[in-house]
């Protein structure tokens, strides 16, 4: 069957994140967006685990769904036209930091089991290693290697990806504090990794320049902080519904298995260009090697986004491709469409009404975004609604790029 999964969130026990990063909201959240598997996140907060032992029962294998009783009654929030299946995958992002061959290191992986009873063995191993309470994204002073071996010594169907794997400051490519190759990170073990996580400020186009991460699976979610951000990346399969099915796909990448992400506009990433938030600095690569990497303003290093990261590690030139590649396709959320429409906040009563109007009418927002016709958008009677969606779904817009820290700035009616 084909679904669409995001598979890197968090709950309401990670630093800024929303109290409304519960099961509950997420099971609604789900199916407003159309997204029918989605992570637990946080697994690894004794907390969390514990809700999530509590309010969720075994479905298909490795799978689990909201139990039946407390599904009934929050389905009444959810418009008939937008029901489905929803499924939760036992997941967490950790965060490592290390030192290794004389320098830190610090990136976030993201861990992904089959049962309750694994995580149950692999938090009594992390607790006994760092502090797992104080926060839903643990730091643990581990080396990401050891991580993945402690993780497969615990369920060897268990498996890691390297989170948003191009972002500055934490992450396994990142200008900041991470590594030059994936082997360099995971040594001997670097065969078990067999997927990366892209992230916001990068799409799978600037990752087939580097030719080490050919063949691996390019995976794109939405690391939500908020029920809204749900589904802003997510993945789409082809597949039986079940955790074995999942972890084959993304281990073949098999085209008819993984069929490819939706993707923010890898501008609008707020590390896409390098610069000084503080100083209102943005520099393209060229720019940033003209100063020497140094702000013209406040003569600081420049923090090196995304972009230039992913020039500096290529070594091949900019349309080459894989072998194997599996397509995306860019989007903007619906609350950002209708914010621009009307110029209000998408978190306004007004803009809230329009959302729920729009996906009662045609379904699921990644529907709406992705193929309802432009037409029947138009029958909902919001005015340039489809228009805004067809230059999106077509990439007619202006996108002024993120950096350091600043989310790009998105502009469809230019």
């Amino acid at each position: 069957m084909k679904f669409i999964a995001d598979i890197h969130i968090h709950s309401r026990f990670s630093r800024a994140t929303s109290r409304n990063m519960n099961v509950e909201q997420l099971y609604i959240a789900a199916q407003l967006k159309g997204i029918t598997v989605l992570a637990t996140g946080d697994i690894t907060h004794p907390e969390w685990f514990k809700e999530i032992s509590e309010k969720l029962e075994p479905a298909e294998p490795g799978l689990f769904k909201l139990k039946s009783n407390i599904a009934v009654y929050f389905d009444k929030y959810v418009p008939e036209s937008c029901r489905r299946a929803v499924r939760f995958l036992l997941s967490s992002e950790v965060s490592n930091i290390y030192k290794k061959h004389g320098k830190t290191h610090k990136i976030h992986n993201l861990l992904f089991l089959p049962d309750i009873a694994s995580v149950k063995t692999l938090n009594q191993k992390l607790g006994s290693i760092g502090n797992i309470s104080s926060d839903g994204r643990p730091i643990l002073g581990l080396d990401a290697r050891n991580l993945l071996e402690i993780l497969l010594e615990t369920n060897d169907q268990s498996f890691l990806i390297p989170a948003h794997i191009w972002t500055p400051w934490f992450s396994l490519l990142g200008s900041k504090s991470g590594f030059d190759s994936i082997r360099d990170c995971f040594d001997d073990l670097t065969d078990q990794i067999f997927a990366v996580e892209t992230g916001l400020s990068s799409d799978p186009e600037m990752n087939w320049r580097v030719s080490f991460l050919d063949g691996l699976t390019l995976i794109s979610n939405s690391d939500a902080h908020s029920p809204e951000k749900i589904g802003r990346e997510c993945n789409i399969f082809n597949t039986d519904l079940s955790y074995p099915a999942i972890r084959t796909a993304l281990q073949s990448g098999d085209e008819n298995s993984f069929l490819g992400t939706y993707e923010f506009y890898s501008e609008q990433g707020k590390y896409h260009m390098d610069g000084h938030r503080n100083c209102k600095i943005c520099f393209t690569p060229e720019m940033t090697l003209h100063y020497n990497g140094i702000c013209p303003v406040c003569k600081k290093p420049l923090t090196i986004g995304v972009l230039n990261r992913v020039e500096m590690l290529s070594d091949k030139i900019k349309g080459d491709k894989p072998e194997k590649t599996h397509p995306f396709y860019f989007r903007v959320s619906l609350l950002e469409i209708l914010s621009e429409i009307c110029h209000s906040g998408y978190r306004s009563k007004k803009i809230q009404q329009y959302y729920m109007n729009v996906i009662s009418h045609l379904g699921p927002e990644l529907s709406v975004l992705d193929h309802i016709p432009i037409c029947d958008i138009d029958m909902v009677g919001i005015p340039k609604l489809g228009e805004a969606i067809y230059r999106m779904r077509h990439g007619k817009l202006d996108i002024q790029p993120g950096y350091d820290g600043e989310f790009g700035k998105i502009q469809i009616l230019i």
